[in-house]
């Protein structure tokens, strides 16, 4: 029977970041997964999505010591724009920019290719003294006892540690083991998640689109072949999503480029493309025996404000938080009461404002289109409302 202090059921960004965290204080951690590390963006089930990681996830990292590994191929955001738009084809009908020198010093955050920040911290936590890292691995079952928990893996190792952690996407294995349910809201739409090529500089700047079915997101990445270069996540009712996904080259540029109302020229795909469900999730409980539960494990929210993975981060900081502040067991019920405390609220609060967000830019309505026109303006043009959100958004 192997020990360790912590188990982590998944090596997704938030399950590695936690990782580094806690090994840095001193505990031993042991981490599975049973996808393999990607080497690049064409390897089978590659993460083609992309994150703008703001300032506290980019505070979460330099805790971690993995900054220094991920800034070389951080894209820096200093402005976000979005446009209302309305129409077929859609043209533009408000345009607002909010620029994050009005709030801070630093940009609102950074932007990394997601397959390209596991495989950096992938290396990274590999040689990490105190992590043991086993990809190819699974989790297979738990037992938890008031002092520690029993973890059975796939290639049938048995380990005792004093805290699990489900961070192990949407579909947790480890959170369906304990018998926690979820709570789900379908939107019927999917997600398209691809990188282009466009012919106007993006300049730093992060653009979010609002029309019938979803919002049109680009996220500025570094240039490629010479060519500026953005991430898009493009929201859309899931029967048009699928035609879109099926459209030949040439095609699907033009609705892409149609979409984007040509704000940064032609858009040019660029390697592959990714398609999901666009839902909302959230765990009945993040906490039980000895077990802490985070990442999409624990909430799934549309692909809209940089939120989700951001929020996942923020799980990972207040897990941190709470054992430090109880040294010695961190898998101790006062850890995790503290963990649930500061994180239930906020879970819930996001995904309800997520929720209501995706609604009101998804409609095709002619009243909500007015409304949500309005309702930009309004947030842009009264400066004390302006720096709020921003702030908000950013996770204050």
């Amino acid at each position: 029977m192997e020990r360790s202090d912590v188990f982590i059921s998944g090596a997704g960004i938030a399950g590695l970041t936690a990782a580094a965290v806690l090994a840095r204080r001193g505990l031993s951690v042991t981490i599975a997964d049973p996808a393999p590390p990607e080497g690049s963006a064409s390897d089978p089930g590659a993460d083609l999505r992309s994150t703008a990681f703001l300032q506290p996830a980019r505070a979460l990292f330099e805790e971690a010591g993995l900054w220094a590994a991920l800034a070389p191929e951080a894209t820096a955001l200093q402005t976000l724009r979005v446009i209302d738009t309305a129409g077929d084809p859609p043209q533009a009908r408000t345009v607002r920019s909010f620029e994050a020198a009005e709030i801070s010093d630093a940009p609102f955050g950074w932007n990394l290719p997601n397959w390209l920040t596991r495989k950096v911290l992938t290396e990274a936590l590999a040689v990490t003294p105190g992590v043991d890292l086993r990809l190819g691995t699974a989790f297979e079952s738990i037992l938890t006892r008031e002092r520690e928990a029993r973890i059975r893996l796939t290639d049938g190792t048995r380990l005792i540690a004093r805290l699990a952690i489900a961070a192990d996407g949407r579909a947790s294995p480890l959170r369906a083991g304990l018998g926690i349910g979820t709570t789900t809201t379908r939107y019927g739409q999917k997600a398209l998640a691809f990188s282009v090529t466009h012919e106007v500089p993006h300049e730093n700047v992060s653009t979010e689109l609002y029309h019938r079915g979803g919002a049109f997101v680009l996220v500025p990445l570094p240039d490629h072949d010479g060519k500026p270069a953005s991430a898009v996540v493009w929201m859309q009712d899931g029967r048009d999503a699928l035609e879109t996904a099926a459209l030949s080259g040439g095609d699907f540029d033009a609705r892409a480029t149609e979409r984007s109302t040509g704000v940064l020229g032609h858009l040019t795909r660029i390697g592959g493309l990714r398609i999901w469900p666009v839902i909302t999730q959230t765990a009945d409980e993040i906490v039980a025996e000895r077990v802490a539960i985070l990442a999409e494990a624990a909430h799934v929210m549309p692909p809209i404000g940089a939120q989700g993975l951001n929020t996942s981060l923020n799980d990972v900081a207040s897990l941190v938080a709470a054992i430090d502040a109880r040294p010695g067991d961190p898998g101790a019920r006062e850890v995790l009461d503290r963990f649930a405390r500061d994180r239930e609220r906020d879970i819930r609060v996001r995904a309800s404002v997520i929720d209501f967000y995706n609604r009101l830019c998804r409609s095709g309505d002619a009243p909500v289109q007015a409304l949500r026109s309005a309702g930009l303006k309004l947030v842009h043009d009264i400066a004390p409302l302006r720096r709020a959100v921003m702030t908000a958004g950013l996770g204050g």
